[in-house]
């Protein structure tokens, strides 16, 4: 039976930690378990290829040397004086906010990280509670689709193509984007990078994206730019309003007068036998009007921008629901 791969990579780091000269490939494959059964010397270092790539993306910092000058063939090692974890010293509220930290993360991707970085500072002997309740308990919350491809082709350096919905509107536009970085701001993400399309860096809100995120190329192929700040990116981004998008509205009469406040009466209206008028309203973000207009019930109805009409209905059928679920 085949010595499983975990336990070979294990072998393989005992192995290169206990010597302080290079060791061939040939020498490895004699004395670490679970080469020696290789089916030819094409097998073997095809493995062992593989092996030292999947250590060095572990972080496991693997030399490449002679033993002398003498010596042409390539060895390899591992200096214990890398490999080991450093001492680490938290304070008592440094290690309050390492743990407040592990539960902000609620996404797979990133709260396996996040018990990964706990388990190493308790067994070097940092205590970390992060079961502990306290006064604040924040969350992250990753839900969009787009999210854990967009991750993944950051980590991997890969460009990404997608729909994209500008706001107040129901048309997507195909985007092609070098990605940066995925950043979370006001508890909305936006992946930060170079639009190819427009030759600019830019920002892309997740929410916004529809349909699949698709990458393409080698690995290693994007790179963040090293005095790029991504958050400043975001924050200008976002601190920038867009041009203001016109809400035509119908409000029953006498009622809705915070619609009122700010809005422009274009003509009386009756809507299903109900006398009422119809308005006007110039929002910079539509979008986040959705739970104010549909608070007012059916005494508001959005008839334009199609996206904010389907977005309050939608927010009526899930109170509905919610009532229903309360009767049952």
């Amino acid at each position: 039976m085949g010595i499983p791969r975990a336990e070979r990579l294990v072998n393989l780091v005992l192995c290169l930690l206990s010597t302080r000269q290079y060791l061939t490939a040939e020498r490895i494959r004699g004395i670490v378990p679970g080469y020696s059964d290789a089916a030819s010397d094409e097998a073997f270092y095809r493995t062992f290829e593989r092996d030292k790539a999947e250590l060095r993306d572990l972080g496991i910092p693997l030399e490449t040397g002679h033993n002398s000058a003498f010596d042409g063939t390539d060895g390899y090692r591992i200096a214990r004086r890398d490999y080991e974890l450093g001492d680490i010293a938290l304070e008592s509220d440094e290690a309050a906010a390492v743990a407040l930290a592990s539960r902000l993360w609620e996404a797979p991707e990133l709260g396996t990280a996040a018990r990964g970085a706990l388990r190493k500072l308790r067994a070097a002997g940092i205590d970390v509670d992060d079961a502990a309740p306290g006064p604040v308990e924040p969350k992250v919350r990753a839900d969009e689709p787009a999210f854990s491809p967009l991750l993944a082709a950051v980590r991997e350096g890969r460009p990404v193509t997608f729909e994209y919905r500008r706001p107040a509107t129901s048309h997507s536009m195909s985007r092609t984007v070098e990605p940066w970085g995925v950043v979370s701001w006001c508890g909305r993400w936006y992946v930060v990078g170079h639009d190819r399309d427009r030759q600019a860096p830019r920002c892309f809100r997740l929410s916004r994206i529809t349909g699949e995120v698709r990458a393409f190329g080698m690995r290693g192929e994007v790179s963040c730019p090293e005095d790029v700040d991504l958050m400043d990116l975001v924050t200008g981004f976002e601190s920038t309003p867009p041009p203001a998008t016109r809400v035509r509205l119908w409000v029953a009469r006498g009622r809705a007068q915070g619609v009122r406040r700010d809005a422009e009466v274009l003509a009386e209206r009756e809507l299903d036998g109900i006398a009422g008028e119809e308005l006007c309203l110039e929002l910079s973000y539509p979008e986040s009007a959705t739970g104010w207009l549909a608070g007012y019930g059916p005494d508001v109805v959005v008839l334009e921008p199609e996206t904010l009409r389907k977005a309050v209905r939608e927010a009526h059928l899930a109170t509905l629901e919610t009532l229903r679920e309360g009767h049952r």
